[in-house]
């Protein structure tokens, strides 16, 4: 158990959050560039990956609406930011370039959104919540990479939004599992439940 916990517990964090369905799944930046340790990836992301696959059969085959998130800048960086400052890596992410695309075994189906951003949230300036909302989405499923950033960073949007928002626990990665426990701790304090993926499905089956 986290040695801080009983701090926590003292102050009133970490209360349960209700999952009430109806449902829905976003994965976030499960993308070609963030699969690879020599770009992006490693840690645990690949094995996120993995058991991703099996959460997207499950919610397609549940009838959840789906949506995929993926960095996308400009051919000419002329959208280029203060993310892209901190890191210049991101640039090569453009829309035709590989490492940019959502990896084979959890690409699009048709009727699933795909949400092209410049920065961490998969809420800030895009459709995402209104699309959520008009499909009535009550509980958001959350997948993806990285869990200190993007991912933690769309969770806290979520939440923002009003919904209730339940992380996948061994569905999401980082590149050093440091950031990736202190961020899924920290969730589950503030923001969301945080469960694995089988827990997950029981609760909203």
């Amino acid at each position: 158990m986290h040695k801080e916990i009983s701090t926590y517990q003292r102050q009133g964090f970490g209360a349960d959050l209700e999952l009430r369905g109806p449902a829905g799944l976003l994965i976030i930046d499960f993308v070609n560039g963030f699969a690879d340790p020599e770009v992006f990836g490693g840690g645990n992301i690949r094995e996120a990956i993995e058991r991703t696959a099996v959460l997207l059969a499950q919610a397609r085959q549940r009838g959840w609406p789906v949506a995929h998130t993926r960095i996308v800048f400009a051919d000419d960086a002329g959208d280029q930011n203060v993310f892209s400052e901190k890191v210049p890596g991101l640039l090569v992410l453009t829309e035709h370039d590989p490492r940019s695309a959502i990896v084979p075994e959890l690409a699009p189906a048709p009727g699933e959104l795909v949400v092209r951003k410049t920065l961490p949230s998969a809420f800030f300036g895009t459709t995402l919540a209104a699309w959520l909302t008009q499909r009535g989405v009550r509980t958001l499923v959350v997948a993806g990479a990285v869990t200190s950033g993007c991912v933690r960073a769309s969770v806290v949007d979520a939440m923002c939004h009003g919904f209730r928002t339940v992380v996948a626990a061994d569905c999401v990665g980082d590149r050093a599992l440091g950031p990736h426990e202190a961020n899924l701790f920290d969730m589950q304090q503030k923001y969301a439940a945080v469960l694995p993926r089988d827990e997950v499905l029981a609760a909203l089956g």
